[in-house]
């Protein structure tokens, strides 16, 4: 039988259950005593299978100002959809395509995970590796490359990060 590494806390244990719980509302959106019954007791088994893994404690502060960058994203995400589509319509096709490294300040995980994710996510621009703080990043012409190198999507996250810990 397995132990546990650590005791379960109760606190983030019914936080986890209790978001579960409500997840599996929204997604099954039925209110038959059966369905929250069962949605009830899987939303209790699994906090609780996963209650000695992770030591996840909601961080509401961090959480607000991500709310907060993304709609700053979903702006810089459409800029760069139009400009790929004015280079997609182009009768010369004027892409090129080249791989940009960039060096990350950040020093929290998450935060290079959010970066890397947000490159992504970026239309035109791809984030091809990441080994701790160094990003490959592909683009497909120089106004992409140059986004990525301006380090303007890196400043924003650094903001949101900017109370946390560093563990890289």
């Amino acid at each position: 039988m397995a132990t546990r590494s650590r005791p379960i806390s109760l606190k983030p244990f019914f936080f986890k259950a209790t978001a579960l719980f409500v997840f599996w509302i929204l997604l099954s959106a039925s209110f038959e005593w059966i369905h929250l019954g069962l949605g009830l007791i899987f939303s209790f088994a699994v906090a609780w299978s996963n209650a000695g893994h992770s030591s996840f404690v909601p961080k509401f502060r961090l959480w607000s100002r991500i709310l907060l960058y993304l709609p700053w994203l979903f702006y810089k995400i459409f800029q760069s959809g139009l400009h790929l589509s004015k280079l997609i319509l182009h009768p010369a096709l004027p892409i090129a395509p080249k791989l940009i490294s960039v060096e990350s300040k950040l020093n929290h995980r998450a935060a290079v995970v959010l970066l890397g994710n947000s490159i992504t996510l970026t239309p035109g621009t791809i984030t091809a590796e990441v080994d701790r703080n160094k990003l490959i990043v592909h683009a497909l012409d120089k106004v992409l490359g140059e986004d990525v190198a301006s380090k303007q999507i890196e400043s924003k996250i650094a903001e949101i990060f900017r109370d946390q810990e560093p563990d890289l």
